[in-house]
Order: structure tokens, then sequence, then C-alpha cells
């Protein structure tokens, strides 16, 4: 069967590798007789692939060891609300620069007792560039970065200097495509469904002297048990895991995070020397502010980005259209997306310029 290309922002596409072998898994996990998805939680075959996960993730992200790694549900809109439970004693500190950010400041604005501020936002040049971050205040419990925003197509890739709070930071959208020092962070979450695999996981990166800081919290809710129970207080997202772990596996193999930023530099470079310099196509973001994995574009004509969309989709390049809130044409590079995929999409593009200006 013919593979398309899909440049969905998620759930995205994942190796074909991997996928071969969670086929070959399927019914029977390393002869077991039981599919992977039929593995106990408590079983000495899922406790290893637990293991396995958590250990390839510390190596692949150099983890340092006073951190815990988290295996939980919810995706990252979890997190939004989990977060400030578990931080937010006082007063917190977001840095708005898009649609998810926005999402977290207003869970965390839900919080009794907790003071919201946005210290920092791109809203009023309608998020195409990166805002200047102040001088952050010590009395915050901690300040939230979104590092890269998956609807607007802008990323932080050098961390703001000299915050001396807790720095936190949903990575859902280029964790482990670009290399960050964890060591920058109190707490790093990310869903998993863009660069780790299938939807259903949530990894959280946190660091321990900021576990336990408050009482009382709902279980599920509470980073001190998660972690004392090993990601198992409850059933945890089992095939999700194990896939996590396969795709950790296939980015070892491939060189690592330094080695696939490389490449994700290659991929994004290539679309965006496509669209600067053509007459038709267009970055609505600001060059310093460009994301490597999500990579909006335009022509200004809403019919001409629908027909462009069609002819792709004729091509077997699917999920361009962009998100409904921006519109135009977006292009999501993740991890395994192929840079085959690249070039077919940029000789689409001189085609389709061609024929347009050519009328």
């Amino acid at each position: 069967m013919e593979r398309l290309y899909n440049f969905s922002a998620g759930p995205a596409i994942m190796p074909v590798s991997v996928l071969k072998t969670i086929q070959e898994d399927l019914l029977s996990y390393q002869g077991s007789g039981m599919s992977v998805m039929e593995l106990s939680h408590r079983s000495s075959l899922f406790q290893s692939i637990m293991n396995d996960a958590e250990s390839l993730l510390r190596e692949l992200m150099t983890i340092p060891s006073n951190y815990k790694v988290l295996f939980l549900q919810g995706g990252a809109s979890l997190q939004f609300t989990m977060l400030p439970m578990n931080l937010g004693k006082t007063k917190v500190a977001y840095v708005n620069t898009g649609s998810w950010s926005e999402k977290a400041i207003e869970e965390a604005q839900k919080i009794d007792g907790l003071t919201v501020e946005v210290i920092a936002s791109s809203k009023e040049n309608n998020f195409i560039e990166n805002p200047e971050i102040p001088v952050i205040d010590k009395e915050y419990d901690y300040v939230h970065i979104t590092t890269n925003n998956t609807i607007e197509g802008t990323a932080f890739l050098n961390m703001p200097n000299g915050v001396e709070v807790p720095l936190v930071a949903d990575m859902s959208s280029n964790i482990l495509s670009s290399n960050y020092d964890v060591s920058d962070f109190g707490l790093i979450y990310a869903g998993a469904q863009k660069n780790i695999g299938p939807a259903g996981l949530t990894v959280v990166i946190v660091r321990e002297d900021l576990i336990g800081l408050k009482e009382n919290l709902p279980a599920m809710l509470d980073y001190k048990i998660q972690a004392a129970n090993g990601s198992m207080y409850n059933t945890p997202p089992t095939f999700a895991v194990y896939a996590a772990k396969l795709m950790f596996e296939w980015l070892k193999e491939l060189g690592g995070v330094a080695e696939i930023e490389k490449i994700n530099r290659k991929k994004a470079a290539l679309l965006y020397e496509a669209i600067d310099s053509s007459k038709l196509f267009r970055s609505p973001v600001s060059k310093h502010s460009r994301s490597l994995t999500n990579i909006p574009f335009v022509t200004g004509n809403a019919e001409l980005d629908k027909l462009f969309i069609k002819q792709a989709e004729n091509r077997g390049m699917i999920n361009l259209k962009g998100h409904r809130s921006v519109g135009g044409m977006r292009a999501s590079l993740y991890n395994a997306f192929p840079i085959e995929g690249v070039n077919e999409l940029v000789a689409l593009m001189k085609e389709f310029e061609a024929k347009v200006e050519g009328k």
C-alpha cells in the first residue's frame, strides 16, 4: 500500500519501520501469546517496556538524575490545570505566544487563590513573532512558555536568560526535534502525538524539588503520587508507552536529537527557501521567530489556497490545510516526516505558481 505524505499537525506521521514493528508485535509480544495491548501493566513484560522507555528518553534528552520522568494521560491540556495545581502557590507568570498559551493561561486562572500574570505577549502583533521577555520577578512560583506554537508557526529555540524562578515549558510540538538543555527548566510537558507516538500519552519531566509542594491534591492530579507510583497509580496508556519506546529507539538509532535537529533544519530550510523566493506564496511569520516543525504559508487568496490544497491531495500530500483560525496552508514537518515529501511539496508549489503567474 502506497504511503501518503501526511503533513498533519497531529496525530502525526510515524516511521514505517516503527509501524512494522508494531504490526509484528500486535498478536504476540515477544512470544508471550498476548498482544502488547493485552499485557497487564503489573506484568514484568510491561514493566520492562516502561523502564526502557524512561531510560531511552533520559538518554536522548540528557535528563539529569534529579528529575522525574512521568508517563501520564490527559494530553498537554490536562497539564494546563495540573501544573498550576501542583506548582502554583501565590503568583505565576505566563508568556502568551498563541492559541495554546492562551488556553494554558485560561486554565491557570481557574485555580482559586492563584494570581496569574501575563508578563509578555505577541497578541498585539497577531502572534507573528516572539515577544521580548522582561526581567522576571523572583516572587513568581514559575514562568510558563510554549516552546513551539503549532498553529501560529513560531518557536522559542533559545531560552530566556537570567530566569531565577522555575521555567516551565509546553514542548508538545517540538520535544525531541530540537536540542534543549533540560536543566534550564523546572518542568517540561508534552503530548505524545507529534514526535513521540500515538495520542494518549503525555510526558512530564519535573525537577524533584518541585514535587510535593502542595498537599491534599486529587490523586490523579498530584505529581508526588504519580512519581511515587512510577506513573502507574492507575493503568497507564500501555500501548502508547510501548509505541513511544519504539520511537525513542528509532531516534537513538538515527543519531539522537542533535542529528534529527540537523535533518529538521534542512527540511525547514528547503520549504522556507521556496516560500521566500516565491512571488505567490509568503510566510506570515517573522524570520527570527520561525518554527522548524510547523510552517504556515499563504497566497493571500482564499480560493487559490483551496485550489492548491486540492491539487496537493491529488498528488498524495494530505492535511496541508491551515488551522481554521489562521487559514492558508500549514506543513508540519515532525521528526518522522521524510525530506522527500518536502521536495514534492516544493515542486508542486513551483508548478502551481508558474500556472497562476502565467495566466
